[in-house]
């Protein structure tokens, strides 16, 4: 017997845009604003997450309060020899890349830096040249956000393992 996945309707998407406006607003809260029971919404919201079509809840940080000043894009042009699969093996092992995706065009692949200022920008840079498989890499500094409430002007995942320090005040 297979299970066909429940139709995805206005009401998820009204939960899914309540979540992703403020991920800590209770269940009561999305559903007195969609009109659904607390219950209700949370049935869907397991739902949702059982399909992977929310794949988890995070903070957004401000990079600057975690001590990451400079922030650049990188493009990076491989040897032919280098699979996809590689590329992620490597970003994985540098916690200042907060995002890194294959492209279409002359790069092969873009990296989103943050480092606590520019001398560490340009060690994490030298770190990733010095894989034998990239050819080049051509860095575009940050001088500010456009859009500041952007995913991208945010921090999401761990800096644990970065050494930037967290000062509370």
């Amino acid at each position: 017997m297979t299970s066909k996945a429940a139709p995805f309707d206005e009401l998820d998407r009204k939960i899914i845009a309540a979540l992703i406006d403020n991920g800590r607003a209770s269940f009561a809260e999305i559903g007195g604003a969609i009109g659904l029971s607390a219950t209700a919404v949370k049935r869907r919201v397991d739902r949702l997450r059982e399909s992977k079509v929310i794949t988890g809840f995070s903070a957004t940080v401000r990079p600057s309060a975690l001590g990451w000043l400079t922030e650049a894009y990188v493009e990076v042009y491989c040897d032919s020899a280098a699979p996809p699969r590689r590329l992620a093996e490597v970003v994985r092992n540098h916690p200042e890349i907060a995002a890194a995706m294959t492209v279409t065009g002359g790069a092969d692949a873009l990296l989103h830096v943050r480092a606590t200022d520019v001398e560490h920008f340009e060690e994490v840079l030298e770190r990733i040249r010095a894989e034998p498989f990239i050819r080049k890499t051509i860095s575009y500094m940050v001088l500010s956000h456009l859009l500041p409430e952007s995913p991208e002007a945010g921090a999401r995942g761990s800096f644990e393992q970065s050494g930037a320090e967290i000062v509370q005040k």
